[in-house]
C-alpha cells in the first residue's frame, strides 16, 4: 500500500456510536471496572503490574473464573494503567490510585472516549506482536532469562507485518468490489502478505508460508477481538489436530470458514483509519468532503468509486440549497485542463440528485460552450419543453467530453467500447467531423476510439482522424 495514493473512503458511524461501541468492548470495560476497583490497599510491580496476590481478587471483581481468569485481569489492569485510567503515585511502594482520564468515562465526549480506547488498541496491538508464551520459555536460558536470538523475532518486522495486514483487511472492507461488510478468509487475507500480484501457481514454499502466516493471525486476532478491532471466527481446531486423530465430527473440508474467517467492526474501521491517518495515509471518510466548496467536491470524488462518489456527494447537497448548490457545482465545471472531463461527469452526476428547484442555475449555461449540452441534457430529463436544440458543434463537442471523461474514470472497459461502437455505427460520418472538435482531448479520444473499436477499417479511420485532430492543435 502507497501512503502516496488515497485510499477509497469509508463510510463511519457517528463519533456518539462509536463511543458507545468502545465502551461496551470486553477489554475496555473491564479496565474501567479495575480502575474503579482499586484502591488504597492495591499494589503494583515495578512495572505497574499488578501483584500477582491481588490477581484473584481484581478476577473475581470482573466475575471472571477458570485457568485464564488471572491473565484475563492482567490484561486489562495492563489497558487501565497504558490509558491513563489507573497512575502509579509511589513506584516504590506500588501505590495507585485512579487517573485523572477515569473521568472523561462518564463526563468526556465521546471524542475523548475514543482517544482512550484508541490507546488501548495500541497496548493490545503491541501485545499481539509478542512471540507466545511456549516460544518465550524455549528461549528462556539457565539463569531465566530470554535469549531473544533463539526467537527468530523481529519486533519491527512484527509489527510492520499486522499494520499491513490491517491494511488489506481495510482496504478490502473499503473497496466497492470487496466484501464490504461481509467477512474474509483468514487463508486470503494471508495470502495477501505473502505471494507477489505476478504469481501465478504459488509454490510449496510460498504456500507453506501462507499456513504459518494464517496461524500468526489466528493467535492475533484472538487478541484484537477483546479489544472490538474486528470480529472473528478462529481457525478450527480440528484442522490442527494431528493427521493420525480422528476427528470429533465429519470435517467438510469445502467449508473455507473452518480456515477462520475476520471482518473490522465499525470501532475497527474508523481505528484502523486513525493508525493509517497518523501513518500519513490519504484516508478519506465520505462527510469529509462537505464543508468544502464544489471545486475540491468535484476534484476529489473524480478518483472515488462510484457509490462512494455519490455517498459525499449526497453528503455535501445536504448541507445548501439546491440552485446555489448548482451555480457552485456547474461554476467549478469549467476549465480546459486534463482533469475537466472528469468534473464535468462528476458535475452531471451530482446535478442528477438536484430537483428542478436548480433549473435556473441550468438555464445560466445554456449558452455555455463547455457546459451548454450536459445543461441541455438536464433540463429535457425533468421534461421542460423550451429546451433550445443544440448546434452540431456542440453534440460533438459533449460526445468528446464524455468519452475523455470515461476514459480517465474507467480506462478502456467494456461500457466504454460499446459507447464508442454504437457512435461510430450511427453516424457515418462521425470522424469526418470529429476531429475538427475544438477540445483539448480530441486527439487522446479519437486515438483511444481506434484502439476500442473492434472493426480494422473504422479503427484505421479513427488513428487517421486522430492525426489531423493533433496537428490542427499543433502537436
Amino acid at each position: 500500500m502507497s501512503d502516496s495514493s488515497p485510499l477509497p473512503p469509508v463510510r463511519l458511524h457517528s463519533e456518539a456510536e462509536l463511543a458507545r461501541d468502545a465502551l461496551a468492548t470486553p477489554l475496555l470495560s473491564r479496565a474501567v471496572r479495575l480502575a474503579r476497583w482499586a484502591g488504597p490497599d492495591t499494589r503494583v510491580g515495578a512495572g505497574g503490574e499488578l501483584v500477582e496476590e491481588q490477581l484473584p481478587a481484581a478476577a473475581a471483581e470482573l466475575g471472571l473464573d477458570g485457568g485464564d481468569a488471572a491473565a484475563y485481569a492482567s490484561e486489562a489492569w495492563r489497558v487501565a494503567v497504558d490509558t491513563g485510567l489507573v497512575e502509579v503515585v509511589d513506584e516504590e511502594e506500588g501505590t495507585v490510585t485512579a487517573g485523572a482520564d477515569l473521568g472523561l468515562v462518564l463526563s468526556g465526549a465521546p471524542q475523548d472516549v475514543l482517544g482512550l480506547w484508541l490507546a488501548a488498541l495500541e497496548t493490545v496491538l503491541a501485545d499481539a506482536g509478542v512471540p507466545d508464551l511456549d516460544d518465550l520459555v524455549e528461549a528462556m536460558g539457565e539463569g531465566g532469562e530470554i535469549d531473544f536470538s533463539e526467537l527468530d523475532w523481529d519486533p519491527e518486522a512484527e509489527a510492520e507485518f499486522l499494520d499491513g495486514v490491517l491494511g488489506n483487511l481495510y482496504l478490502l472492507t473499503s473497496s466497492e468490489d470487496g466484501p464490504g461488510d461481509g467477512p474474509v478468509p483468514l487463508p486470503a487475507l494471508a495470502a495477501s502478505m505473502i505471494v507477489p500480484d505476478d504469481m501465478g501457481e504459488p509454490t510449496n514454499d510460498v504456500l507453506e508460508q501462507v499456513s504459518d502466516a494464517m496461524m500468526r493471525l489466528d493467535d492475533q486476532f484472538r487478541l484484537l477481538e477483546p479489544i472490538g478491532l474486528v470480529d472473528f471466527q478462529p481457525v478450527d481446531e480440528a484442522l490442527m489436530a494431528d493427521a493420525d486423530e480422528e476427528p470429533a465430527a465429519p470435517v467438510d473440508d469445502t467449508d473455507v470458514s473452518r480456515y477462520g474467517m475476520v471482518r473490522l467492526t465499525p470501532l475497527g474501521v474508523y481505528g484502523v483509519r486513525a493508525r493509517l491517518l497518523e501513518a500519513g495515509f490519504a484516508a478519506p471518510a465520505v462527510g469529509d468532503l462537505a464543508d468544502k466548496g464544489a471545486d475540491v467536491l468535484l476534484d476529489s470524488t473524480s478518483g472515488f468509486p462510484p457509490a462512494a462518489a455519490q455517498a459525499e456527494t449526497e453528503q455535501w447537497l445536504d448541507r445548501r440549497e439546491p440552485l446555489a448548490a448548482a451555480r457552485e457545482l456547474l461554476a467549478a465545471a469549467k476549465g480546459s485542463d486534463v482533469g475537466a472531463p472528469l468534473r464535468r461527469l462528476r458535475c452531471q452526476q451530482a446535478l442528477s440528485l438536484v430537483g428542478t428547484e436548480a433549473s435556473p442555475a441550468l438555464r445560466e449555461v445554456l449558452d455555455d460552450a463547455e457546459l451548454g449540452g450536459l445543461a441541455r441534457v438536464w433540463l429535457t430529463e425533468r421534461g421542460a419543453s423550451d429546451v433550445p436544440a443544440p448546434s452540431e458543434g456542440m453534440v460533438f463537442w459533449l460526445t468528446v467530453d464524455t468519452i475523455a471523461a470515461q476514459l480517465a474514470a474507467e480506462g478502456n472497459s467494456a461500457e466504454l467500447q460499446a459507447l464508442v461502437e454504437g457512435l461510430a455505427a450511427q453516424h457515418g460520418g462521425f470522424f469526418a467531423a470529429a476531429w475538427r472538435v475544438d477540445h483539448p482531448a480530441t486527439p487522446d479520444v479519437l486515438e483511444a476510439m481506434g484502439r476500442l473499436h473492434p472493426d480494422k477499417k473504422v479503427a484505421k479511420e479513427a488513428r487517421k482522424a486522430a492525426f489531423k485532430a493533433r496537428s490542427q492543435q499543433g502537436g
